[in-house]
């Protein structure tokens, strides 16, 4: 794999949700970019398929499992970084979970699990990572939201407001830690295929095959499919480069033109 960010090769990374899906994607780039990469998954098998491969395509991989939304963990995977590395230099937060329901019909323990992975968990990782930032001279850490944290479907309340919540935190962090270097940005990507995206396929399938259910989500992307993951993963590796290095409290719309196009289209010329 070509190297666009060759300052990124002795950097030390942490990845959250680095097992699969986005983040997978994101810890093969930084990787490939010669980066130290430490992924954190709450499977371990998982994680340790994945350090494995990355390890077989060349890269410098550690992996450990936990819960991002415990801080002993959390606390845990930033010492592991530092003895590895010794030091953080990027954080990419990619953990994220996916749980259906309105605000009505969400039980509170359903409601909570979604914010403690896909919120607290980005602060936890955030407020142990910073401080080993701050001995670095800096870095980088990027925040992974989706677009329904701006526009929403029907029954993803928690998510919506989990995701929504990223937007806001990355914009208060990026404001509190610029002067001490630390650049903090955030990717709104649309439909992804992902394990969480083929999951969300097989729910709602009616029948037909993912690829189909897919096909069919991806047809409302202006672009005309979904995104493949290495995609978001290239935004995420800018993002952590220098090439981004005037860039700090922005927010990325990964989403093949989800939001530029309104829901009523105009009928297709004859």
């Amino acid at each position: 794999m070509t190297r666009r960010h060759p300052e990124l090769a002795d950097k030390v990374a942490v990845v959250t949700g680095g097992s699969q899906g986005i983040g997978k994607a994101a810890a093969a780039r930084l990787a490939a970019e010669g980066a130290t990469v430490v992924l954190f998954g709450h499977e371990s098998g998982s994680i340790e398929a994945t350090t494995e491969e990355l390890r077989a395509a060349g890269g410098t991989v550690h992996g450990m499992a936990g819960d991002v939304a415990v801080a002993v963990d959390v606390e845990r995977l930033m010492g592991e970084a530092e003895r590895v590395g010794g030091g953080i230099d990027v954080l990419v937060n990619s953990a994220g979970i996916q749980q259906y329901g309105t605000v009505a019909d969400t039980p509170e323990d359903v409601w909570d699990r979604v914010l403690a992975v896909n919120l607290k968990g980005m602060y936890l990782a955030a407020h142990y990572a910073i401080p080993l930032m701050r001995r670095r001279g800096g870095g980088s850490i990027v925040n992974v939201s989706s677009v329904q944290a701006i526009s929403s479907q029907r029954g993803v309340a928690a998510y919506a407001a989990s995701k929504g919540g990223a937007i806001s935190l990355t914009t208060a962090m990026a404001v509190d830690h610029a002067r001490e270097g630390i650049r903090v940005n955030v990717v709104l990507p649309g439909s992804v295929d992902t394990p969480m995206l083929r999951a969300s396929a097989r729910r709602f399938s009616g029948g037909r095959s993912e690829d189909d259910v897919l096909a069919n989500w991806g047809g409302e992307h202006p672009l005309g499919r979904v995104a493949r993951a290495e995609e978001v993963g290239e935004v995420i590796a800018f993002l952590a480069s220098e090439a981004s290095s005037f860039v700090t409290g922005a927010a990325f719309r990964v989403d093949g033109g989800l939001l530029a196009q309104l829901g009523a289209a105009l009928p297709e010329d004859e």
